[in-house]
């Protein structure tokens, strides 16, 4: 498991997601009208809406929002049009930063993204500059303590043409290829195992061991970043132990 999804699951364990909720939503909604406008309202139809549908029931987003989310993106009701965008840099320890970005203003989310960068010790690098050190992956996520036996996931999970299975802690993480996804989660769920959270993710192929002074401030721009209303997803390939996370969110 990444640093960065190891961090996400002490935030989630923490309540630190659930007082941030609103905004969540928010780029939730986002992502939502933004797909139903390119690809159509039906689900079964569009791959982007089915997977931002997910992580929205996941985010425990009420059905009405999502409902109306969708009305408002395949109805051409909105006010905005967003874009998205890619911006890749680097963090402290020189941990690679690739950041997905949904926005109506580039001027704006690039000048918000340089001061986020440049203020927790990370810079903004030219496109393509750390792309190569990423894969895009699926991936559904299992709270352990809902799994059982994982010997049975795992088993289900090759049967299923899974490509990884990471366990850790608190969760159980079924690494699939992008377009495998729903195909795996479609086995897993007839297998017994429905997934917590499904996402498209980027994996990195290479990491960096971060500890001290750089694991705290890598754990600071990731949140940062991720606070910023335009951006949607932050990607890195820092690693840091399970006692130093620990540590720094005690």
């Amino acid at each position: 498991m990444s640093g960065h999804s190891k961090w996400s699951t002490i935030k989630r364990k923490k309540g630190a997601i659930d007082a941030r909720r609103g905004k969540i939503f928010t780029k939730l909604i986002r992502e939502i009208a933004t797909a139903a406008r390119m690809g159509g309202a039906d689900p079964d139809g569009n791959p982007r809406l089915r997977l931002a549908i997910d992580k929205a029931r996941s985010a425990n987003m009420p059905r009405d929002n999502i409902t109306r989310a969708i009305k408002k993106g395949a109805g051409g009701t909105e006010s905005e049009t967003y874009e998205a965008v890619v911006y890749e840099g680097y963090g402290p320890g020189g941990a690679a930063l690739f950041v997905e970005v949904l926005t109506d203003n580039k001027n704006r989310a690039v000048g918000e993204l340089r001061y986020v960068l440049s203020k927790h010790g990370g810079n903004l690098g030219a496109s393509g500059c750390v792309a190569y050190l990423f894969d895009r992956r699926g991936l559904l996520s299992f709270d352990r303590g809902a799994v059982g036996e994982v010997d049975g996931l795992l088993e289900a999970a090759l049967e299923g043409e899974a490509e990884d299975v990471l366990e850790s802690e608190d969760t159980v993480e079924v690494v699939t290829a992008f377009e495998g996804l729903e195909s795996t989660k479609i086995h897993l769920a007839a297998a017994g195992y429905e997934a917590a959270r499904a996402n498209v993710t980027m994996q990195p192929s290479t990491t960096v061991q971060l500890e001290g002074k750089q694991a705290e401030q890598m754990l600071r721009l990731t949140d940062a970043l991720e606070d910023l209303d335009d951006v949607q997803n932050v990607y890195s390939n820092y690693d840091i132990s399970e006692e130093e996370m620990s540590r720094l969110a005690s």
